[in-house]
């Protein structure tokens, strides 16, 4: 490595002129050679010793500005080389030095590569250097009895495209895991088939209220987006309260490239707590065993700049072939796209390999690649085909990383959501479903169509690590007051892919079909009739709400089957659309694009021709992938039905691995817990280590801000009631066997100073704060 750099510098001298490794009257060919020797081992010292201080005293900048210092600290870092040459033969401009420094750091790289890309034994070596663990773990490890477990979320990869995947060599690695016994079981997501619904049901076990992508809440007067920092926290707040649970990684996890933490100590690239500063905020945590080695910063930067280069020339291709489906590419797409398949990826990938070189137990991590090339390219063909080899790679690059981790580890392979293709609405119909519902509603209807804004979460990830660059606030009032409308009467209209969600600001509850006919009489009927449209939910006071549908056809949500105008979508709509209409923030009208059962094809109502929110097709089936020491997912015969019941499967698979969990502080909550059913307690037992069996109660008015730690008489029913303090909201359960255990599994009677287990082993614990609440059941 040393000559190759030597070598580049002498050609780096030769070709620029601002850059010398001579005396200003010149040296002989020997001497010059001596000197670019001399300068490359003090940079490749320096690199060693200095980088990794740096990077280190730079943690709290954001991966993508990181990567970007790197270029100006290893030019700084090759002027210091050169100063520190005999005679101070060498000099370069600052310009130049940061030139010399990346091609230097490129070469390296790529020699680097060339030499262990066929040699196993330096690949490893070079892989597992830094981290210490040399040699593969030994069979006889006392760590074998307790395997930790990877979750890679493959987001956007339906169950349809994975098995088409492997079926055409795509993903060998995938195809080797199936050889070998993992089982492939696709499952049914909600109605909200999108990230933010599946995400927070899969990490925190409840995705309750969560309607759509992005939804209006009349109560607060806020515009919720599942992708916006501020809006990721106080999901994630929700659902913690909801359950009275931290998530699923509360025990020694670590959340990497997700929209929440799971109840993760260790967390890189997740929004809900990008916007949190201090010491606590340990976001960008993982970015310092990725660039550490300034190799990357150069390799990454490279393979953006490639990366940018392909979308223009794969989106150019698609224009001059005149390929449709099609969606615009141009303005700062290719670096989003960029961002998302090589920088998020790398260190999320990163991290993930850390994670399993320290010995963490439960890891969950996700790789967005595919979801935002798929939305602008389609979920089929050969941007995506690509993509998906690149995705067989790293998961390659992880398994191989398990061989040298201290404890044995256990892949799982899922994604959230799948994609649908099709034209969007406004490319078939002219308009958007904003101008058909303002002119359903006599609104004037703007000439200049404005576009839909995109649902991506590598977009708004890009946004939001520019702004904390530029340490500007991530505030988000000012998108939320673009999208909203500028009278309070007019409505506001909502896309998640191809689910509509429109909502009247102005009236304070949920409008009913009768109030909707009365305000604007053709705008239900312009709906339900128009052939874009698949069908409507809205409330009603005579039946309680209905689905409407283009022949005419109107069906009481109560005696909603999978057979009518819901037919067309395959088993489990009718079920996903009850649930849905029973959720607080439901808006006003649900609207679903049509579907074409023959080719897959819906019409989203955003600009993307590969497209997931709603009903209809492949993005409604993701997959669950897992090796075949665990448990299968589901009973023979039965499904795999909505993110929660995939929580309550990984906290199984959790438990089957590594035994109880031993419980760790939740985050604080505020308000009373509320389950679902609508008592403040505990909600109902369930299978597979769900919440335990009944309300955990304290005396009347008793302050939700007492420690769960207070010591209870619990008695024999398994519910623990405060004596002293135990919150009333509290949830506090016992083991997945139905018991309830003290510290060392003490005694019912013995105090809960070490926090009982809750679903599946999962920890509960307090403080939980919020006001005083009475609970009568108690």
């Amino acid at each position: 490595m040393w000559a190759v750099s030597t070598l580049t510098l002498l050609l780096l001298a030769g070709l620029l002129p601002a850059f010398q490794l001579q005396a200003p009257d010149g040296d002989s060919l020997t001497r010059t050679a001596i000197t670019a020797a001399w300068a490359a081992g003090a940079f490749g010292l320096l690199g060693a010793l200095v980088w990794p201080l740096l990077v280190r005293a730079l943690l709290l900048v954001p991966a993508l500005v990181l990567g970007l210092l790197g270029f100006f600290i290893n030019g700084s870092l090759l002027l210091v080389a050169l100063w520190v040459t005999p005679d101070g033969r060498g000099a370069a401009d600052p310009e130049t030095a940061v030139v010399v420094a990346a091609v230097m750091s490129a070469v390296a790289s790529a020699t680097s590569t060339a030499l262990a890309v066929r040699d196993d034994d330096a690949y490893r070596r070079r892989l597992y250097r830094l981290t210490g663990r040399t040699r593969a773990r030994a069979p006889g490890d006392p760590a074998d009895a307790a395997p930790g477990t990877v979750f890679l979320q493959l987001d956007g990869v339906g169950h349809r495209v994975l098995r088409d995947a492997v079926a055409d060599g795509l993903m060998p690695t995938v195809a080797a895991w199936l050889e070998a016994g993992h089982r492939l079981t696709p499952w049914r997501t909600d109605w909200s088939s999108q990230t933010g619904a599946s995400q927070l049901g899969i990490l925190h076990g409840s995705n309750e209220d969560v309607p759509a992508f992005r939804w209006y809440e009349k109560d607060t007067g806020r515009l919720m987006v599942s992708n916006r920092p501020a809006s990721a926290v106080e999901l994630q707040r929700r659902a913690v309260r909801r359950t009275g649970d931290g998530g699923l990684l509360t025990f020694d996890g670590a959340s990497r490239g997700n929209l929440f933490s799971g109840g993760a100590e260790q967390v890189a690239l997740v929004l809900s707590v990008a916007a949190r500063r201090g010491r606590r905020n340990r976001s960008r945590a993982g970015y310092f065993a990725y660039f550490s080695d300034p190799a990357n910063a150069v390799r990454t930067a490279g393979s953006f700049v490639t990366e940018c280069v392909r979308e223009v020339c794969q989106s150019t291709r698609a224009r001059l072939r005149r390929e449709t489906p099609r969606t615009p590419r141009g303005g700062t797409y290719p670096f989003v796209r960029a961002f998302a398949t090589v920088v998020e990826r790398d260190v999320v990938v990163a991290a993930v390999m850390g994670d399993m070189l320290a010995g963490r137990t439960a890891v969950y991590a996700d790789l967005v690649a595919y979801d935002e090339v798929a939305h602008h390219s389609g979920p089929h063909g050969r941007d995506t085909d690509q993509v998906l080899r690149r995705l067989d790679r790293a998961i390659a690059l992880i398994a191989d990383v398990a061989g040298h981790a201290p404890r044995p580890y256990r892949i799982v392979l899922l994604s959230d959501h799948g994609q649908s293709p099709g034209e969007t609405f406004e490319a078939v119909y002219g308009l958007t479903l904003k101008d058909l519902v303002r002119a359903g509603c006599g609104l004037p209807v703007p000439r200049r169509v404005r576009r839909t804004p995109s649902g991506s979460e590598a977009r708004d990830a890009a946004r939001d690590a520019l702004r904390s660059a530029l340490h500007r606030p991530l505030d988000e009032g000012d998108e939320t007051a673009r999208e909203l409308p500028a009278k309070p009467s007019e409505p506001v209209v909502l896309a998640s892919g191809n689910l509509g969600l429109v909502s009247f600001p102005d009236v304070p509850h949920r409008m009913t079909r009768e109030e909707i006919d009365r305000r604007h009489p053709a705008l239900l009927r312009t709906l339900a009739h128009h052939p874009g449209v698949g069908f409507v939910l809205v409330a009603s006071a005579e039946h309680g709400s209905v689905v409407l549908a283009g022949d005419g056809t109107e069906v009481p949500v109560a005696e909603l089957t999978d057979d009518g105008p819901l037919a067309v979508y395959g088993p489990g709509a009718a079920r996903a659309v009850r649930r849905t209409d029973g959720f607080p923030h439901v808006a006003d009208i649900m609207v679903n694009s049509v579907y074409d059962p023959e080719t897959g094809a819906v019409h989203a109502f955003e600009e993307q021709i590969g497209s997931h929110g709603g009903l209809g097709g492949e993005q409604s089936e993701p997959f669950l992938l897992s090796p075949p020491e665990l448990s299968p997912p589901v009973g023979e015969g039965e499904e795999l039905v909505g993110a929660e019941q995939i929580h309550r499967v990984l906290r199984r698979w959790l438990r089957e691995s590594s035994g109880p969990q031993v419980p760790v502080e939740l985050p604080e909550v505020t308000g009373p817990h509320r389950p679902a059913d609508g008592r403040t307690g505990a909600p109902e037992g369930g299978p597979d280590g769900a919440p335990g069996d009944g309300p955990a109660c304290g005396p009347a008015d008793t302050p939700t801000d007492a420690p769960v730690d207070e010591p209870t008489d619990a008695p024999a029913d398994g519910a623990a009631r405060g004596s002293g303090g135990a919150p009333a909201d509290a949830t506090v359960r016992g083991y997945a066997d139905g018991t309830a255990r003290g510290p060392a599994d003490g005694p019912l009677g013995g105090s809960v100073d070490g926090p009982l287990d809750g679903p599946a082993g999962a920890p509960v614990a307090g403080p939980l704060h919020g006001p005083p609440v009475r609970d009568e059941k108690c």
